[in-house]
């Protein structure tokens, strides 16, 4: 069996005296698209921003195609193939459309991402590429934020709650742009609340609550009953 590009191995992270993370462990595979799902202080952002080396694990391990991104800084993983489009998108508000992506390319890889191709995938920020940050909708913003991040030309896409906040339409439309990312090679790992959007868009998905899994199966064999329980913390009937 080959080695997966990610690998999170039996991983626990805390914030002071209250874990998020208790010996987590993930797999995903180069190619696939896995979705994280599990209410809200379950750790999934606490996994992405574990992976994306903006928390150190107190035990355990996350590596890259095999090797230990232990003490590895969250820009040098930038480098090495890691992005992430974070939780509330965190644009720099003053700076236009145009800028921000620019900034994601600024520890750039080698690969097909530039700005040409990101605003053939989101046609609305092409229109918008001179304007403030501030002054677009959140779905805008949402997609300027997954476009800075292919920016960097990653081989694994962290994509922490897409659809937080936005109608169901605009995520609609934001999730169909995933089939074009993974068709230029990108891994992709995303965190979301709605579930059956994750199973739309996933190849497995990993249900997580208090920081463990709780259920790991293909998407196309997950039964809504068990995942439900998963979800809730409660006994499948």
């Amino acid at each position: 069996m080959s080695t997966p590009l990610l690998e999170v191995d039996d991983v626990t992270v805390a914030y002071g005296d209250l874990p998020a993370l208790r010996g987590l462990s993930v797999r995903v595979a180069e190619g696939e698209t896995l979705a994280v799902i599990g209410a809200n202080g379950a750790g999934k952002s606490t996994l992405l921003k574990t992976i994306a080396g903006l928390l150190r694990p107190q035990r355990g391990d996350v590596r890259l195609d095999g090797t230990s991104l232990d003490g590895v800084p969250a820009h040098v993983r930038v480098a090495r193939g890691i992005a992430m489009s974070p939780e509330g998108r965190r644009l720099f508000p003053s700076l236009t459309v145009e800028d921000n992506l620019r900034v994601g390319g600024h520890a750039r890889r080698p690969g097909p991402w530039d700005l040409a191709r990101v605003y053939d995938l989101f046609p609305l920020v092409s229109e918008r590429r001179a304007r403030p940050a501030a002054n677009l909708s959140g779905g805008e913003q949402q997609a300027v934020a997954i476009g800075r991040a292919l920016m960097a030309n990653p081989r694994l896409l962290l994509l922490d709650e897409v659809s937080l906040g936005l109608a169901p339409v605009v995520v609609a439309q934001l999730y169909a742009a995933l089939p074009r990312i993974t068709e230029q090679g990108t891994t992709v790992l995303v965190v979301e609340q709605d579930v059956n959007q994750a199973l739309a868009v996933a190849s497995r998905v990993q249900c997580l609550l208090e920081g463990r899994t709780v259920l790991e199966a293909a998407a196309a064999d997950v039964d809504h009953a068990q995942l439900a329980a998963a979800y809730f913390g409660v006994e499948a009937r």
